[in-house]
This record gives structure tokens, C-alpha cells and sequence, in this order.
């Protein structure tokens, strides 16, 4: 398995819509087995394929990596089929955009439809940490970032920060 280097702001590829996975097939599972070392690597907790330059429907995620655990799960072709009228606010940040971290409110309950490891379609309602996750992952899909949610104001202070880290990075 290879850990591949993930995409930072302001990166434009990050604003990619990405496309729907035909098949799943052994080279999918084996861009999946990358997300998880990817994800790991990074110490993080959720990874969507264009964070590493993929522009697929996929993402990888692992709630229990928080807590020292290893429960790695593979959402391909992941949408939102319902989401509750009930907001929740919850900190979030984002490993394409370093050392953020901010509120974001979003609905509080959501059901997602998905395809797993074999191709099968699953149904997942999720609620917490795990309904934030996905619909911040799922955003990645379409090509939204985590500070589009916040004000513009933090927004441009976020990406001014962002780019000037780039540049010295780059410089450097």
C-alpha cells in the first residue's frame, strides 16, 4: 500500500466535482487501501479520493483512529438520501486545510446511501460524529471545502493564511 501526499489549500483540484465510480473493482479497493494509509498517515479521522488527486466518489473513514482503534470504512458513489431539519454545530477541520478549525453547522441526522468494498448498496443513518463526517467528506465530492460553510469574513482570513503558507513552503 503507498501513502500518497494530500492536497492543501488553495489548491484549485480541490474545488473538483468528482465523478461517480462505474465499477468497483480491484483497482478501486487498492486506491481505497491508499486512502486508509493515506488517512493514517495524516492522523486523520475521514478522506475523500481528490484529497489525494483523485476525482472519484469515494472516501474512507475511521472514527475509532481518535481513540488508538483501527475500524477503517470505504463509502463509494456516497449522497445524502435525507437530512433531519434539526441542526448541530460541531468543530471541524480538515487535513487539506492545515491547522483550521472552526464550527460548522449542519443537519443534525442525516441517511446515506452508498456502495461498499464488494459493490453492494448499503443504507447508513448516522447521527454525531459520524453524520458530520460524512457530509464533510461528501462535501470534498462536490468540490466544497469545509470554510465554505463558515462566514467570508474567517473565510478570507483562512485562505489569505493558507496561501501565504504555500508560498513560504514553496520557497522554502
Amino acid at each position: 500500500m503507498t501513502i500518497r501526499p494530500i492536497i492543501t489549500a488553495p489548491d484549485p483540484r480541490l474545488k473538483t466535482v468528482s465523478e461517480a465510480v462505474d465499477r468497483v473493482n480491484d483497482s478501486i479497493r487498492k486506491l481505497a487501501d491508499d486512502m486508509v494509509d493515506s488517512m493514517y498517515a495524516a492522523d486523520g479521522i475521514g478522506l475523500a479520493a481528490i484529497q489525494i488527486g483523485v476525482p472519484k466518489r469515494m472516501l474512507v473513514m475511521d472514527l475509532d483512529q481518535k481513540d488508538g482503534g483501527r475500524n477503517p470504512r470505504l463509502f463509494i458513489n456516497p449522497k445524502v438520501v435525507w437530512a433531519s431539519e434539526e441542526m448541530a454545530k460541531m468543530e471541524e477541520g480538515c487535513l487539506s486545510v492545515p491547522e483550521v478549525w472552526e464550527d460548522v453547522e449542519r443537519p443534525a441526522r442525516i441517511t446515506a446511501e452508498y456502495l461498499d468494498r464488494d459493490g453492494a448498496l448499503q443504507t447508513l443513518e448516522a447521527d454525531g460524529l459520524l453524520a458530520t463526517c460524512l457530509q464533510h467528506e461528501i462535501d470534498h465530492l462536490n468540490g466544497v471545502l469545509f470554510i465554505d460553510h463558515i462566514s467570508r469574513l474567517k473565510r478570507g482570513i483562512v485562505m489569505r493564511k493558507l496561501t501565504k503558507a504555500k508560498k513560504l513552503k514553496d520557497a522554502g
